[in-house]
């Protein structure tokens, strides 16, 4: 029995309202990003559904900062924009292209310090999708949602994932050898 306690967070016994609550939260915020996009363009309403998930579970994690999560799904935007600019008939062509959109926001995202995980499938939604000035508004829309009530709710949203103990980096494992 003992081994099926790491299943569960210890901390829901105590904590059990937020858990319910928080997870409701993220559940009705997307209903209203669904219900604004019109179910259309779901890859993308997948990406907004992480970035609830991320203000709503880890609300007070650097990833769930204004700063990131707008700053992170617009550089999504902007290089799935960019990306989808670019047509591609053969299979394996636009692979490479989807891949090389998430991997120049991914990128531009970490020099920027807007890192939000959840963007990268923001690129991927929009350079599949295609631009459209529906797809940015409704981007823009969910986004906007998800972050006015991640600033009204912050400071009674509780942190519900356990971080682990930062570990320093050590030399062996840095990528300073190699430039």
């Amino acid at each position: 029995m003992a081994r099926f306690k790491k299943v569960f967070d210890l901390r829901f016994r105590h904590k059990w309202f937020n858990y319910v609550a928080q997870s409701a939260m993220a559940a009705i915020a997307i209903l209203i990003v669904l219900v604004t996009l019109h179910q259309q363009n779901l890859l993308v309403v997948a990406s907004l559904a992480a970035t609830a998930f991320t203000i709503f579970i880890m609300p007070h994690n650097i990833t769930a900062s204004m700063r990131n999560v707008v700053g992170g799904h617009v550089i999504g935007i902007v290089f799935g924009s960019l990306f989808a600019i670019i047509t591609i008939e053969s299979g394996l062509g636009q692979d490479l292209l989807y891949a090389l959109a998430v991997g120049c926001s991914t990128f531009v995202m970490a020099i920027t310090n807007t890192e939000h995980p959840p963007a990268a499938g923001t690129t991927l939604g929009v350079v599949i999708a295609g631009f459209s000035l529906r797809l940015i508004m409704g981007i823009a829309m969910g986004i906007g949602i998800l972050t006015v009530v991640h600033w009204i709710l912050k400071p009674i949203l509780l942190d519900l994932i356990v971080s682990s103990e930062k570990k320093p980096v050590s030399q062996e494992n840095s990528f300073d050898d190699f430039s």
